[in-house]
């Protein structure tokens, strides 16, 4: 029989190393993830893991060993839409061409909330989803503050836009996919809000209400995230 490592693993002479973890593990933990969206998105809350697990056509018994509960489950759901929205900015940021990446960017982060329209207030009420934010809210805004900026040293997008705008933007597109039920709507407004913000020798009139940003949680609700209640919205400000 073979000695026990160091490690607490039983190996050869020469020790022989664990195991790495099987291709398909992370499979199915990612299929549990994504059938966790269309059923909490159909179920709301009151689905359960067994139910998961079933629409992912994986074991019970697996499901468990990736979460030992439906609100581990949650907790992972909800800090994957914020690593996919914080993965979006930062490949905005990095792209060279920098009115390539603003668009491409706010078009990605809108299509994950079209994707996941229904699920994001039914995620949102777990009482972990603000924590789960925060771990991803300041590369975000770094991300978003990178790309303005880039874009303004090229010259491609209007001196007066700042970073908070494209959040704003980023929620509008979210009210058209919530408001209308129809989930590539948001494509014409996000084409008519992007030339918007285009720079251009057309654009002679600054924009109104320059200031606004200081009256948000500069830059304002992170993309992807919970609209903000509407007892914690600032009064606008006053001429």
């Amino acid at each position: 029989m073979a000695a026990p490592t160091a490690s607490g693993e039983a190996g050869g002479s020469g020790g022989t190393p664990a195991p790495r973890p099987r291709r398909d593990r992370e499979l199915n933990r990612r299929r549990l993830l994504a059938a966790a969206r269309e059923v909490f998105r159909d179920r709301g809350l009151k689905a359960t893991l067994d139910d998961v697990a079933r629409h992912a056509g994986v074991g019970v018994g697996t499901a468990y060993r990736h979460f030992p509960n439906k609100q581990a489950l949650i907790d992972e759901l909800v800090d994957d839409m914020f690593a996919r929205v914080e993965e979006a900015t930062r490949e905005g940021a990095e792209d060279g061409d920098a009115w390539r990446g603003l668009a491409v960017s706010l078009e990605r982060v809108a299509e994950l909330q079209a994707l996941d329209r229904g699920l994001r207030e039914v995620v949102f009420q777990s009482d972990r989803a603000a924590t789960a934010a925060l771990r991803h809210r300041e590369q975000i805004r770094r991300n978003v503050d990178l790309v303005v900026e880039r874009a303004k040293e090229q010259g491609v997008l209007r001196a007066d836009a700042e970073p908070w705008d494209l959040v704003v933007i980023q929620q509008m597109l979210a009210a058209v996919t919530e408001r209308s039920g129809r989930p590539d709507l948001w494509r014409r407004y996000a084409r008519l809000l992007l030339d918007g913000l285009r720079a251009g020798p057309e654009q002679a009139e600054p924009l109104p209400g320059g200031d606004w940003g200081r009256y948000l949680n500069a830059p304002g609700p992170d993309w992807g995230g919970p609209p903000s209640p509407a007892a914690d919205t600032p009064a606008a400000p006053r001429d």
